[in-house]
């Protein structure tokens, strides 16, 4: 499907999805439009670097605009709300993981999804897992989350052992630094 793309008209639609009995789903509705139109949607945003772009944030809703570098993985962790995903250019792969029964700070593998341009993947709130870019270029997709994703309180496993450690925006705002710079994106 061809046309336009517009942030505003996007985030419009994520705020009447959760604003619905199963926002989850409606979200998923608004996103697998918007990547019918993954071309509209790349020529907006021009990914060109690695980053987590914040398009929209409050208490019930999050949109971000993640930019993943070639070859650039981010660490399991969680989010703690439910979390829509649509890949617009390129591919995520992404691996998941539970918690171990009887040490609840470390996590055993638990499968993976690839994520190829135009899918969305869905998460629930209770979802722990990683992203890997196994590409040479970049990937870029639309997260939304149901809350708020800059300032929840959350965990990441790692580095180093994988052993649940607070999240930090800023340990992730330097991988992603670190992968741009691995791949000359300065």
């Amino acid at each position: 499907m061809a046309g336009t793309f517009d942030i505003d008209e996007l985030i419009s639609a994520c705020q009447e999805a959760v604003a619905t009995d199963d926002p989850l789903l409606a979200t998923r509705d608004v996103l697998a439009r918007a990547v019918e139109r993954k071309a509209a949607v790349a020529d907006v945003f021009r990914p060109g670097r690695g980053g987590l772009n914040v398009l929209y944030n409050t208490p019930e809703l999050t949109v971000l605009n993640v930019v993943w570098a070639p070859g650039m993985t981010l660490l399991p962790h969680d989010h703690r709300m439910w979390a829509a995903i649509a890949v617009y250019a390129g591919r995520e792969d992404n691996a998941f993981f539970r918690r171990l029964r009887d040490d609840r700070k470390h996590l055993a593998e638990a499968g993976g999804k690839v994520v190829d341009e135009g899918d969305v993947l869905l998460l629930g709130e209770d979802a722990i897992h990683s992203v890997h870019n196994p590409l040479d270029s970049v990937t870029a997709a639309i997260h939304v989350y149901g809350g708020d994703f800059v300032h929840e309180p959350r965990s990441q496993w790692g580095p180093g052992e994988r052993e649940e450690q607070p999240w930090s925006l800023d340990f992730v705002n330097r991988e992603f630094a670190e992968a741009n710079a691995r791949a000359g994106l300065g």
